[in-house]
């Protein structure tokens, strides 16, 4: 799923945020207490003016951390200057979205010749929105997948993070609405081909 959070809003930021360098590194347990509440603040601040407090409400019951990800070595944090930005991954796994409290979970392992790997949990702090913080992640999960055989990138966009995918090249394939936390939120499913080499 698609929003984006840091945990540590006191730390001074850089006057030339937009020259920074991002850097991207695999996740591990030990990151947990800055991811969490960065999603919390993602999830919070980048939703508004795509969704009423109810819904926005409801989205947390539907989004967040999945450790399994993390387990897996597919999910991935963003730093600029040592400060996390955001985070995100990809899967081998049917789950299509939503955190580890979510209902509906699938850990069974997808087959790369007939299935897309899945996008997921992807977050950026709204102090570092639209600085290409979610594009990294895209890139470096789609070449990761690629390098699995995975010829198809699939993932639950939510409104706020939709412009996102649309500019890295997914297309709507169904909207749909997850009401099983109260209000109805809006989703659309997205796929895209993947394009990303592994050589």
């Amino acid at each position: 799923m698609a929003v984006a959070a840091d945990a540590t809003p006191d730390v001074p930021r850089s006057e030339n945020l937009a020259t920074d360098i991002l850097t991207v590194r695999l996740a591990t347990g030990d990151d947990l207490a800055v991811l969490l509440p960065l999603m919390d603040a993602a999830i919070e601040q980048l939703q508004r003016g795509f969704l009423d407090d109810a819904q926005i409400e409801s989205s947390k019951a539907i989004m967040g951390m999945d450790r399994q990800l993390i387990e897996d070595g597919t999910y991935f944090v963003v730093e600029i200057r040592g400060t996390v930005a955001g985070c995100g991954g990809w899967s081998r796994r049917a789950t299509l979205y939503g955190g580890e409290h979510s209902a509906g979970r699938n850990a069974d392992l997808l087959n790369p010749t007939t299935d897309a790997a899945r996008i997921r949990g992807m977050y950026t702090h709204p102090d570092f929105a639209r600085r290409g913080v979610g594009r990294l992640v895209l890139e470096a999960s789609e070449s990761a997948a690629a390098a699995e055989g995975f010829a198809t990138l699939e993932l639950m966009a939510t409104r706020s993070g939709r412009p996102l995918y649309e500019a890295f090249g997914f297309q709507p394939v169904e909207e749909v609405e997850d009401a099983s936390s109260g209000a109805p939120v809006p989703l659309t499913r997205m796929r895209k081909p993947v394009t990303a080499t592994t050589g």
